[in-house]
Parts: C-alpha cells; structure tokens; sequence
C-alpha cells in the first residue's frame, strides 16, 4: 500500500483522540480565557499607562482619573486627583447632566493649573468610552452656560471630530439649556462657583490615533484645557490576535481583579509581575491584608455651608479620636457599627434627659444597610435634636464604612430637617415644606463638599421616605 493510501479522503474518516472531543467553542474560550489573564490586563494597563503619562508631559497638565477605571491606569505620585462621569449619561437617547455627581471638585484643578487631562478607557471595539466622547462634553458646556452666561462663544457642545452623526450632536445640544436650569435649581453660589473656576472651558481629545485638536498659547489664554484621554489602543479583532494585549484591561475590575485595587497594583507591581498566574490569587489576598492594616484613616470633611457637619470613612475602632484616644468632636453617629447599648437603653437616655454622644446604628453594608436605614432615622432626629438644641455649636461626625453612602444619608435626613439655607442650625423647622427638589437642594451640599460621595438609591428612597411621610 502506498504512503498515499493512508491519507484521509474525507473528515468523517478524520479521528481524534478522546482527550480532544472539544468543540471548537471550547477551545476558543479557553484560550480567550487564558489571554484574559490577571498578568496579561496588568501588563496591558501598564503598557496604556505610558501613553497616558505621554499625554500629560505633551500638555504639561496633571492627571485625573475618571473612576473607577481610569485609576488603574495612573501611577500614585502621578494621579493629582478623581472625577465620576458615567458613560451611561451619554448613551444614545439617555444623555444626561448628572446632579449625583456635580464634579466640583474639577473646578479648583482646572483653575490651579490652567486645565487638566481626564484619563479613562473602554473595551475592545470602541475607540474612547461614551463618558469621553459625550457625558464630559455635556458638563462642559453646562458648566460654561451657568458660570459664563455672557461668554455665548463658549455655549457649544465641544464634540470629537467625525465621531458623532450630525443628528445625534443636535439632538445632545438642544437638551443642554434644560441641564442648565437643573443645575440652577440646586440654589448652589454661582458666583462662588465662576470664581473658583476662573475661565470657560475647552476640550480636546487624545487617543491613540490622535491629539485633537492642537490649540495655540493665543487660542488658550482665556479658557481652561481639559483632555480627555482614551488610554488603551483600540482592538479591532479578538484579543488573542493581539499578543496578550487587552483593550480597556482596567475596566469591569470586579469580575477580575480578586480584589487588587489600582493603589496596590502601583504600590506592588514589581511584585505582581514576578510572580505566576496560579498564585496571584493568593498573593493578592495577602496584599490586600497588609494594605488594610496600613490604610490611614480619612481625614474628616466639613459638609458646607454648616459649620459643624463633617463626614468620614469609619475605621470601625476610634474614627473621630486622637492620639490621646480622646474624641476630637462633640457628638458621633456611626452608621455600621454595632450599637453599645440596646435602642431601648438609648431612648430611656434621651427621656432621663441623660444625653447620648454617640450613636452607633449597627447597619449592614450595601442593600441591606440602606433599606434598614429608614428604621433607625428616628434615632439620628433625637439626637441631633436633645443635644444641638442645647449647644448649636457642638461638632457631629458621620461614619460609615465607606465615608460615601449610608453616612451622607444620615447626614441628608439630618440638614433637610435642622438646617436652613444658610447652613445654621435651626432646630426642627415647622413651616418648611420637604419635597424632592428640596432634598435634592441638600444633597448638592454634601456632593458638593465631598467629591466622592455617592448615596445609592436605596439609601436615598429611605432618607425621603422618612423625611417626606413626617406629619
């Protein structure tokens, strides 16, 4: 017989062994999953962090990570400070001005260093996120219209070139004058506002197919310069194709990271990259530990315009004291702790006239916490009222594990009740009537105040809850 004989003719006389019945599908996913890799996206977000670090030498401006996923992409030393713009705020026929997420904070940065570069990313397929490309350019120009009423060259929506269909610009424009009313509705200092920013505002775009658009020292003399930063390099097939390479390696870290934030990749990189793929699990979690243990406490934040309502990351030991073990405010309310005393105990307190300092709600984290925070608000009313009615003065301090959650609603329920418009205590006010826009007034205080405070909306429909079924 010859060697041509044994040759298959046909794929059914085509047999593998019975180790490799795998369909195609299988294999495919397998391999995916393998270039998906816990050492394949870190290497691939320090690859885009070099570009990244290119961009802000080019401009000469700091860096700000859009959070949550630009922050894997900027070294600590390097990362001057955050924003929270949601690419579900520029969806196709869901544009949005968030009045969650005001952004504030920006206007300090922008101002002292004459613009800033914000630093995000998104996944295969897209060249930027939506956030870039449509919710920044959205609060751009709401922020231009309400601060800069006469500047009307600055009224435009800036968009990235031949990114957008002409209609979907129009149809983004034309919402802009009905964002600038909601956020005048919050009754925030605009006059404060304009002048911490200083100059209208100008964008430009920086991905890895171009810096758009090159403005001149002339160009910019009376506007502030945001870029808006795109990091990863956009994959046009499967990410097997491109050597390990993953675009928007930083994004939906969650399902990924096994807890690895962005402040311990930078902090343990090295260490990180020397070590093997089925024992990063297990180095993480270490990592993880020994960050715990180190973190610092937050430095508390005065909610303004009070002058005694601060809130903070609990530490779930001795937040609020200092190194004599001494509290350094009068009164505290910490949202997961677990009470010291029974409610009943603290209510037989508050009717002996034996007043409480502090108060320890014992709410779980997450769902869970902000659905029973609706059953213990009574508490929180009674006392801020026995003890601030007798000393306005008094300092309050609000915890909860996270310093951006159950805490800010505590703290909402307790403004929108005691304080009036100019932030002094009042005690309960009677004849002031609490609908939604009025506590969304108040909520603009805190997000106002602390940049990264976001109540969910659990939180938030107990806090109205309580305030709005009040006899």
């Amino acid at each position: 017989m010859s060697s041509s004989d044994s040759l298959p003719t046909s794929i059914s006389s085509l047999h593998f062994p019975s180790s490799a019945h795998q369909s195609i599908s299988q294999v495919l996913s397998s391999l995916r999953k393998s270039t998906l890799s816990i050492t394949n996206r870190l290497r691939s977000i320090e690859t885009d962090s070099v570009f990244v670090q290119s961009v802000a030498d080019h401009y000469g401006l700091p860096l700000i990570a859009n959070e949550r996923c630009g922050s894997w992409y900027i070294p600590i030393e390097k990362k001057a400070g955050s924003a929270y713009f949601k690419s579900t705020d520029g969806h196709q026929g869901q544009w949005d001005f968030s009045l969650r997420r005001l952004n504030l904070q920006l206007l300090d940065i922008l101002k002292a260093n004459n613009g800033c570069v914000i630093v995000d990313s998104t996944r295969r397929g897209k060249s930027m996120p939506d956030a870039l490309s449509k919710t920044v350019p959205i609060w751009a120009a709401v922020v231009n219209r309400a601060l800069f009423p006469e500047e009307e060259a600055c009224y435009d929506v800036q968009f990235p070139p031949n990114f957008l269909g002409a209609s979907e610009e129009s149809q983004i424009e034309k919402r802009i004058d009905g964002f600038v009313v909601s956020l005048n509705s919050l009754k925030l200092n605009m006059q404060e506002l304009k002048s911490r920013l200083g100059k209208p505002i100008k964008l430009a775009w920086a991905t890895r197919e171009y810096l758009w658009p090159e403005y001149s020292e002339e160009e910019l003399h009376n506007f502030h310069l945001m870029v808006l930063c795109s990091s990863s390099k956009r994959v046009h097939g499967a990410e097997m194709s491109e050597g390990g390479y993953i675009q928007g390696a930083g994004d939906d870290s969650e399902a990924w990271s096994c807890g690895l934030t962005p402040t311990i990749f930078w902090e343990n990189k090295s260490t990180l990259f020397r070590t093997g793929e089925e024992d990063l699990p297990g180095l993480i979690e270490e990592l993880i530990e020994k960050h715990r243990r180190l973190m610092k406490t937050d430095d508390a934040v005065l909610i303004k315009p009070t002058r005694n309502i601060y809130i903070r990351r609990g530490d779930g030991e001795s937040g609020g004291e200092d190194k004599d073990g001494h509290s350094s405010f009068d009164l505290r309310i910490n949202c997961n702790e677990r009470e010291t005393a029974a409610a009943d105990e603290f209510m037989s307190k508050l009717i002996s006239k034996e007043y409480t300092k502090t108060l320890n709600l014992g709410l779980p984290s997450a769902k869970l916490g902000s659905r029973q925070l609706r059953k213990v608000l009574d508490k929180v009313e009674q006392l801020v009222s026995s003890n601030l009615s007798l000393d306005s003065s008094q300092s309050l301090l609000v915890t909860c594990d996270n310093g951006k959650d159950l805490s800010a609603g505590t703290i909402l329920m307790i403004i929108c009740l005691f304080y009036d418009e100019e932030g002094n205590y009042k005690g309960l006010e009677q004849n002031v009537s609490i609908n939604k826009d009025y506590i969304r007034q108040r909520l603009a205080w805190i997000i106002s105040s602390k940049d990264d405070v976001n109540p969910s909306r659990s939180t938030l429909q107990s806090v109205n809850s309580f305030l709005m079924e009040r006899p």
